[in-house]
């Protein structure tokens, strides 16, 4: 269960990597509260899976009966960080703050129309 907490608290980092980066980035930052929790909670989750599925390869392929916790802790980092690339790759956008930009204007656009 250790490995598994840890593989969360790796996708945690990586969300809270993201932000300060973000932060970091640009000037006058809005940071919506129930948004930073909830990209973070989902970061986590990300990170978690990946923890449990290497667990899995490291047993199946490898025959490691009991992988290191720092394993955890990378897996769940690089797979929040590949499921984010791979997002912005699908949404051909370079930044995942642009994307929720553009999603408001197009919904506040839609419904002027209506």
């Amino acid at each position: 269960m250790s490995f598994l907490i840890a593989g969360f608290i790796g996708g945690v980092l990586r969300g809270a990597v993201g932000l300060v980066k973000y932060i970091a980035s640009y000037k006058d930052v809005e940071i919506r509260p129930y948004y930073f929790i909830g990209s973070v909670l989902l970061s986590g989750l990300i990170g978690y899976v990946a923890a449990w599925a290497i667990k899995d390869i490291a047993h199946i392929f490898v025959g490691i009966e009991t992988a290191p916790t720092s394993f955890a802790l990378i897996a769940g980092y690089a797979g929040g960080d590949l499921i984010e690339n791979l997002f912005k790759i699908g949404m051909k956008e370079p930044n995942l703050f642009e994307i929720g930009k553009k999603i408001k204007e197009i919904t506040s656009l839609t419904k002027k129309e209506e």
